[in-house]
């Protein structure tokens, strides 16, 4: 029994060691940033003109559209934010459950596809109108939002680790974004010769989801893939002596490269 007795009083006394050995200090946060491209496919919408001084109130039905990577014919030989680029800056408030805020502002491109026949629908000079015409250039008709669609989003952001290495030199987590924020397309258009005067505006709100993995190395550089798809509602669109209005869906691929580093108060935490 006196034995029994020792091993007891010397486990016990251990036990305050062992617990500290089980217990670290690190920062609550997480602060990360990265930049990117994309590639966009559109649904087909309907755009919305209306010209009071010209007596115009129609739609064009059902158009095509396509973006314009950029990158696809080389990032090297042009500035980095002429293709189509990401950038986000986010702050994981807490690292236990996964859950960050996130700035994430999309530079997308969106065109109304030459060469297409876009069906006329509604009021040309007073008159009532169903027609076709042939969307191009070179027939005066072209809408762009060739300097950017535009999408701005205040995201929430929720990750999963599914893989660690033993060293904690790699990592590969699943992440999931929604998000809500405004657009501000750059628009630049003709409608049956009449160009607008072209420039960036606030245009109306977009929302968006998104799911991918992020592998991050030597525990602060990061690669990321993710699919996304983004709902948009464009209003108040400049056009000649009028404003338009539309609405798309975008499914977008995105792949990022950015640096993540701790931030934030120093708080205990039990392995």
């Amino acid at each position: 029994m006196k034995s029994f007795g020792k091993i007891l009083f010397l486990v016990l006394a251990a036990m305050p060691l062992f617990l500290e050995a089980q217990t670290k200090k690190e920062r609550k946060g997480e602060f990360y940033f990265s930049w990117g491209y994309n590639k966009e496919w559109y649904t087909n919408s309907n755009v919305k003109v209306n010209q009071p001084s010209l007596n115009n109130d129609y739609q064009l039905k059902g158009i095509k559209s396509n973006d314009n990577p950029g990158w696809d014919d080389g990032i090297f030989n042009k500035p980095l934010s002429i293709p189509q680029y990401n950038y986000r800056i986010g702050y994981f408030f807490n690292k236990k459950k996964g859950l960050a805020f996130e700035i994430n502002f999309d530079h997308t491109k969106h065109i109304i596809t030459d060469g297409q026949q876009a069906r006329v629908v509604g009021n040309l000079g007073g008159r009532q109108v169903d027609t076709s015409v042939n969307f191009s250039k070179s027939n005066g008709f072209y809408y762009y939002l060739n300097n950017g669609a535009n999408f701005l989003l205040f995201n929430i952001v929720k990750r999963w680790n599914w893989a660690e290495s033993k060293s904690g030199k790699f990592k590969l987590d699943f992440l999931g974004r929604a998000g809500i924020g405004p657009v501000i397309p750059h628009v630049e258009n003709s409608f049956f010769g009449k160009q607008n005067e072209d420039g960036f505006q606030f245009g109306g709100w977009n929302v968006g989801v998104e799911a991918g993995l992020r592998s991050t190395f030597y525990k602060h550089v990061f690669l990321e893939f993710t699919n996304k798809v983004d709902y948009a509602r464009y209003s108040n669109l400049k056009v000649y002596q009028g404003r338009a209005k539309q609405a798309f869906g975008t499914y977008e691929l995105i792949l990022t490269l950015g640096y993540t580093f701790p931030m934030g108060k120093h708080v205990v935490v039990t392995n």
